[in-house]
């Protein structure tokens, strides 16, 4: 056998063997790293899930409350995963009307669509008490002109 043919195949054999070692140790690398982002998906899926069971306690569904003795419905705070629906009926409606109007209306103008006599004032101060508790909660806004519209 030629001793020069037997050299360069002893050569590529050399290359073969360390390109084998740095490919081995590449794989190593990769399936290592792979295995680091299962552990951080699993550890996400786990923050994920205490974070959204921590925002679920952190609103509770409205309770009916005691206020001179009476028994109220507490009015929900507005919050990105509160629904409408946890409201009572009536701040429903209330919410439905303010939405349908054209731009900001006063209590008057909701009183009027609910059909609630605005002539007395003693029926629509309860009206206004409401829209600024919906405001208070941020379900509503109020203009400086007292007139009240939906929040952005």
């Amino acid at each position: 056998m030629d001793p020069e043919l037997l050299e360069r195949i002893t050569a590529r054999r050399v290359e073969l063997d360390e390109l084998e070692e740095r490919l081995a140790k590449q794989l190593a690398e990769v399936r290592a790293e792979r295995d680091e982002l299962a552990v951080a998906e699993r550890v996400f899926e786990r923050m994920s899930e205490q974070l959204a069971d921590e925002r679920a306690s952190v609103v509770p569904p409205p309770t009916p409350g005691q206020v001179g003795g009476r028994a109220v419905m507490l009015i929900p705070h507005r919050m990105p995963d509160t629904e409408e629906t946890m409201l009572p009926p009536d701040y429903q409606r209330i919410l439905a009307v303010v939405r349908q109007a054209a731009g900001p209306v006063m209590a008057r103008q909701v009183g009027d669509a609910l059909g609630i006599d605005v002539s007395m004032r003693s029926k629509l101060e309860p009206l206004r008490g409401k829209l600024v508790r919906l405001v208070d909660r941020g379900w509503l806004r109020k203009l400086p002109d007292k007139r009240f519209t939906t929040r952005l």
